[in-house]
């Protein structure tokens, strides 16, 4: 029967990226529709987009969360009935909420699964017990709770324990920022965070000014936390029976989406058949992680509670080690792959193409077409092209090459 695992959450800031998740091993994706969400920066999705998303999703055994976790006025509350209608009829599996007066909504109109979001912090037993007396089935628990106390609030309380596994980390208690309202007028509790705590600033020492301080400058970016990366520590999420595991990440990249699903669905995978972690596999999950854009990692307060260490005192930069190329729309046997282009490459470059399962591959573009057969110089983002068949390639594959040798 194999080994219990927790389910892998991945983010699907897109429809596209709902697909990459879930074929790359995500158990279940979680999106937000065009209001009540908290990343307006990401694309968001139409009724349209999610009836799709929800089958596409179902018809692959993977399930879907909403987020519905901005903090709402009355105005946005009025809107909400007909939205969680349409929640309703899709059949969306929860909706993850932060807010006393959404989740009252919910449940006068619905029967929809409550899930309560991170944002609500949520860090101990007797608030958990709260939230479960609201309504609340599963807890996405509060960053600053290590994986020992969320044992003890599963255990204390019987609810399902959500926890992050991997992504960006936040400087403030989830919910709980104003910087970025303070320094751009955009407020993070509904959906406008700024990102402000990665920005450098000055800090006067007795009067000082920072320009003349090695120590101010040393600490320019003291509010900005390294990523989150936990793989090291599945054994013990799996021993303290958490339910779900979430990615961070619906601004990310396809890159992104489909490396740290693959990376983690594998990881979990292996432990369902061999019921440990001692593989050497493990190094290269690790060295995959590190091909996607990250800031340095560290594991947060998942292990001991976040220190000195996990603050990230860089200015942020590109550090890609890969970018996508493309994904492949179709695998003609023996005759073409059909490529969306995402970023451009030309004929003689190496790409890796990334399957579901296993290894990626290298290719070599010993050729590059148009749709109809016109040799090209260059791939151009937006089109579709032709280039040489590479067998075990399926459609929606990334395709992706090194930026950085």
């Amino acid at each position: 029967m194999g080994h219990w695992t927790p389910e892998l959450l991945s983010p699907a800031g897109s429809l596209e990226k709902l697909k990459v998740s879930v074929l790359y091993g995500a158990d279940a994706v979680y999106l937000g529709g065009q209001k009540f969400g908290l990343r307006q920066a990401s694309d968001n999705f139409t009724y349209e987009e999610l009836a799709e998303g929800v089958e596409f999703a179902h018809s692959r055994g993977a399930l879907v969360y909403v987020v519905l976790n901005s903090f709402l006025h009355d105005k946005d509350l009025a809107e909400l009935p007909e939205f969680l209608a349409l929640l309703s009829e899709l059949k969306v599996d929860a909706v993850i909420v932060s807010d006393l007066g959404v989740i009252s909504t919910i449940k006068k109109h619905s029967n929809l699964v409550i899930h309560l979001s991170t944002q609500a912090s949520c860090l101990n037993v007797e608030s958990a017990k709260l939230w479960q007396q609201m309504g609340a089935q599963r807890i996405v628990l509060g960053r600053e709770v290590t994986i020992k106390e969320a044992a003890k609030i599963k255990q204390a309380t019987g609810l399902e324990i959500e926890m992050f596994v991997h992504g960006s980390m936040c400087m403030a208690y989830s919910g709980n920022c104003v910087i970025s309202n303070y320094t751009q007028g955009r407020d993070s509790n509904r959906g406008g965070c700024a990102h402000s705590c990665r920005f450098e600033y000055s800090i006067d020492f007795n009067g000082a000014t920072s320009g003349s301080s090695e120590e101010a400058n040393k600490k320019a970016y003291f509010m900005s936390s390294k990523d989150l990366e936990g793989i090291r520590l599945l054994p013990e999420f799996i021993e303290a029976k958490i339910d779900s595991l979430k990615v961070e990440g619906r601004n990310k990249s396809h890159h992104y989406a489909g490396t740290i699903s693959k990376v983690y669905g594998d990881a979990l995978r292996y432990y369902r058949e061999h019921g440990n972690f001692l593989s050497s596999d493990m190094l290269l999950w690790e060295e995959e992680l590190r091909k996607v854009s990250h800031r340095d990692y560290s594991t947060g307060s998942l292990a001991t509670y976040a220190g000195e260490d996990t603050i990230y005192n860089q200015r942020e930069h590109d550090d890609n080690e890969f970018v996508v190329s493309g994904i492949v729309l179709e695998a003609a046997r023996d005759q073409h792959l059909l490529v969306d282009v995402k970023s451009a490459f030309h004929p003689g470059d190496i790409l890796e193409v990334m399957p579901f399962k296993g290894p990626t591959t290298k290719l070599r573009v010993d050729f590059l077409k148009t749709l109809s057969g016109v040799d090209l110089v260059k791939s151009k983002p937006g089109s579709v092209v032709k280039i040489p068949f590479l067998p075990g390639a399926e459609k929606f594959n990334l395709i992706r090459k090194a930026v950085r040798v």
